[in-house]
């Protein structure tokens, strides 16, 4: 059994470059408008019918166990069900899709590794990413990669910048909703586990994983130095998501601050209670790189033209 967070607030467990980020973009007037805008070209609603065709909408009447582990997270983190579905991919990965109504998605393989305890840590990080409304500005992210540099070369160019910083943005969030994940289950070995699995489970040995080796390997792996610290920036910089040994040393850090431990007992914001961003932005300093920075100090013009350059360019081509 979990310890319930009544009316926790994201601010708990949100990285706070996380928080400085989002911060910034809702803070350029009309800009959740002209996003959500763009966004509308891509047909939310189409996404959402065609996972209604072609993956298993869990409930009490399919996959009862998953349903029931859905509601015991959001239980605990005190928040609505979203929809839940299954998706029959061979890569083991979850998301949450959608902004006006998210909704999760697990892929079968993912389900197929991980242990039922596993699980729970991934739809908590997943109802994460809902609570902290990560779904706009990740699908931003996912225009920038996907059709702003292929369909217009100087839009492209200009969204590099912004680019860059929201790739870095993207790694902070999913350090901060492994924290929401470790919140839901209660148990730092799930969360390591879980961990674990996304980085080399095999199939029939579900539970496995030696959790102080894989923490060991996470410590050799930010010891390196040198050149290897120049290769691991360069294998990082344009990754959505921090490496699964990246992911454990984070996740220690909030256990080991004793961070964790305060929430379970009590100690946490609640909504409405939120502090102000200026209590944010040392520490989201240290997170970022000097041209993030950068980038979200002058995120107003960053955004807006990059944003109404690629609509212009879409709109144009129809």
């Amino acid at each position: 059994m979990t310890t319930p967070l009544p009316q926790i607030s994201p601010a708990s467990w949100e990285h706070p470059t996380d928080r400085a980020a989002l911060a910034a973009l809702r803070a350029i007037p009309g800009f959740d408008a002209v996003l959500r805008k763009v966004v509308g070209m891509l047909g939310e609603r189409n996404i959402r019918i065609n996972y209604q065709a072609q993956a298993l909408k869990v409930g009490p009447r399919q996959y009862d166990d998953l349903h029931r582990s859905l509601l015991e997270v959001c239980d605990t983190l005190d928040t609505d069900p979203p929809p839940l579905y299954v998706s029959q991919t061979p890569l083991a990965n979850a998301g949450a899709v959608g902004m006006d109504r998210p909704f999760i998605v697990l892929n079968s393989s993912l389900i197929e590794l991980s242990t039922p305890e596993q699980l729970r840590f991934v739809l908590g990080h997943e109802v994460a990413h809902i609570m902290s409304d990560h779904a706009l500005y990740r699908t931003l992210l996912f225009l920038l990669l996907e059709f702003a540099r292929p369909l217009v070369p100087v839009v492209g160019q200009a969204s590099m910048p912004i680019t860059l910083a929201l790739l870095e943005w993207s790694r902070k969030s999913e350090v901060s909703c492994d924290r929401a994940g470790l919140l839901a289950v209660q148990d730092p070995d799930v969360a390591y586990g879980a961990l674990g699995t996304m980085a080399g489970a095999i199939r029939g040995r579900q539970g496995t994983i030696d959790i102080e080796a894989l923490r060991e390997q996470s410590g050799e792996y930010l010891d390196a130095e040198g050149l290897d610290g120049f290769f691991k920036f360069m294998s990082t910089a344009r990754r959505t998501h921090p490496f699964p040994v990246i992911r454990v040393a984070e996740l220690s850090e909030f256990i080991d601050n004793g961070r964790y431990a305060d929430i379970v007992g009590g100690d946490y914001i609640r909504r409405g209670d939120e502090p102000p961003l200026a209590q944010d932005l040392d520490q989201a300093r240290q997170g970022f790189s000097t041209s993030a920075q950068k980038v979200f100090t002058d995120a107003d013009t960053y955004v807006n033209d990059t944003l109404m350059g690629w609509a212009r360019a879409v709109g144009g081509r129809r």
